[in-house]
């Protein structure tokens, strides 16, 4: 009988309470004229109608799930995938993402749960990209330098890459020999025949070469934010060697000073120093708007910046005073406003007079002599006061904001300071003993040469009635400013002008385009060019790095070019 009365009823055990709440939705169910059953039937019939296949059947309800037993509506993820095979099979998806279908589910699955639970989404890799905006930049020759670190280049285009592919011997080792003497290579805008050109092909070995220290072939030395998982289970023999580490640090400190003296001589444009826990860029006089030289410490936290300070390091958080004038200017605008609408305020102002000050910050425990309990109540000592005043510095750790700026000299004291620091070291875990990660440019004592990893990749993508090619290239590897740089400056000439990118960006170096706050706009390329000259760039690529850096704390997701005009999107 209760399965007639209310339409997909289904029996339970029931408490009292519930059996009562249970009758009263009857009677309102009851109570409901018969026209929403006439209204489900025309709503079935209409698709019928209209030639669509009607819907499937609700799944079977849980009688146990709750008390009107109401059907449970489909997930985000799921009727996404509906619509997507309802929209006609994958080529409705962007291309990149047939790539790597089970990245973008893990994607996507994060995004649910920190939707859902209403806390602040954690990034488990920190070199897969965020959204796009649909909001590009305006069509330029140039797209602004781009300081942070890429972990993957994905390049697309309708022209083939084949020229990308299976490098000879000889033209390999052009590549190596170009790179070790700056040899600069300067393409027409159109290269006719890709494959066939063996100076593109050698330029693009060229381009893929950076240098590294320590070379452990058997572990992966970058990222090291957040690489325990990758590296726990490998062989660390240094581990348990205090002998070892002493050694391996001992070397780790002549190639850092080795970077950091090439660099003050104009013969090493930047390089980058990767720990567990932060990165460092070095970069030279004259690039980023900056005529001296600048370091740029990101993440940090209260400690190391306590740490920094009592070695006599000076130095700013650029975010934080930028928040703080904000701040400041939009509460002048406001006091401007009360003045304008209160002519008192306004009268008292103009006097000079200020509001009496409140006895609660001298004499905040009066009240307790009065009630004769003050030596009864434990009191605020001075440290509990100084953490409270420093909260908000605190809370600004291992976030964007707590990027630190070193500037000149001080930067010479930075380097003291990092040789000489324990902490800089893991002491437990998967990278214990390893010292960090010195990436850079050009070759310096102690590096290593290493390649970028490409290969070509094709597929077809819907077009309409038909499919048409598309043909990509990847680039894999720690992509520094210069050869992201470089790289587009031979797919200009390879692809005739036509291609687009999606960067992969390592996150917590983001946050390096940051503009310095004194950066000079009236420095002159000519002479920045010719002090750089033999830093081992390209001019162009030099032209570029010297610009100031306009991206803040975000850096490039996609880049594209078209008709030899850059948009991209940050």
């Amino acid at each position: 009988m209760a399965a007639a009365a209310v339409p997909g009823y289904s029996p339970g055990f029931k408490k009292p309470p519930a059996m009562l709440r249970l009758k009263r939705k009857r009677q309102r169910r009851s109570e409901l004229p018969t026209t929403a059953a006439a209204a489900a039937a025309a709503a079935a019939a209409a698709p019928s109608a209209c030639g669509a296949a009607p819907r499937p059947p609700p799944a079977r309800r849980n009688p146990f799930s709750c008390l009107d037993n109401a059907p449970r509506t489909a997930k985000p993820r799921e009727r996404g995938r509906r619509e997507l095979r309802a929209g006609g099979g994958p080529s409705a998806a962007p291309f990149w993402q047939l790539l790597e279908p089970a990245a973008e589910d893990e994607r996507g699955g994060a995004a649910e749960r920190a939707g859902g639970g209403g806390a602040p989404p954690r990034h488990n890799d920190l070199h897969l990209p965020v959204l796009i905006p649909n909001i590009p930049s305006s069509p330029r020759n140039e797209f602004p330098a781009d300081w942070s670190i890429k972990t993957r280049l994905l390049f697309m285009s309708s022209q083939p890459f084949t020229w990308a592919e299976h490098l000879k011997a000889q033209e390999e080792a052009q590549g190596f020999a170009q790179h070790c003497r700056a040899t600069e290579t300067n393409l027409p805008q159109c290269v006719q025949e890709p494959k066939m050109s063996t100076e593109l092909r050698c330029a693009f070995q060229q381009s893929l070469i950076y240098w590294l220290h320590p070379s452990l072939p058997w572990l992966q030395l970058f990222p090291r934010i957040g690489a325990e998982r990758k590296i726990a289970g490998k062989a660390s023999p240094w581990s348990q060697d205090e002998a070892l580490q002493q050694v391996l640090m001992s070397e780790w400190s002549v190639s850092f000073t080795s970077l950091y003296n090439l660099l003050k001589a104009k013969l090493c444009p930047y390089f980058y120093v990767c720990t567990y826990q932060f990165t460092v860029l070095f970069r030279a006089a004259g690039l980023a708007g900056s005529d001296v030289i600048t370091a740029v410490i990101s993440p940090t936290t209260r400690g190391l910046r306590e740490a920094m300070r009592s070695e006599g390091i000076e130095f700013s958080l650029p975010l934080v005073e930028e928040s703080r004038i904000r701040k400041r200017k939009n509460s002048e605008m406001n006091m401007e406003t009360e003045v304008v609408h209160s002519p008192e305020v306004g009268k008292s102002t103009e006097d000079g007079e200020e509001p009496p000050p409140t006895d609660d910050d001298e004499e905040s425990f009066s009240w307790l002599e009065e009630m004769g309990v003050q030596d009864k109540v434990k009191k605020t000592d001075a440290i509990s006061i100084k953490l409270h005043k420093e909260k908000n510095e605190v809370q600004m750790d291992h976030k964007p904001e707590s990027v630190a700026l070193v500037k000149g000299t001080n930067t010479f004291t930075l380097l003291n300071f990092l040789i000489n620091c324990k902490s800089l070291v893991a002491a437990t875990g998967p990278q214990a003993g390893l010292p960090p990660t010195l990436l850079s440019p050009i070759a310096f004592r102690g590096a290593t040469m290493q390649t970028l990893k490409a290969r070509s990749i094709n597929a077809k993508a819907r077009a309409r009635l038909s499919y048409k090619d598309i043909f990509s290239l990847e680039i894999i590897g720690p992509v520094t400013p210069h050869s992201l740089h470089s790289l587009t400056m031979l797919l200009k000439s390879a692809q005739r002008g036509a291609f687009s990118a999606i960067l992969y960006s390592h996150e917590p170096t983001a946050v390096f385009n940051i503009g310095l706050d004194d950066a000079s706009t009236a420095l002159n390329k000519e002479a920045v060019c010719k002090d750089l000259s033999k830093c081992g760039l390209h001019p162009k690529t030099l032209d570029q790095l010297s610009q100031f850096s306009t991206l803040g704390k975000s850096s490039i997701r996609f880049l594209e070019m078209k008709d030899y005009v850059y948009t991209w999107k940050s």
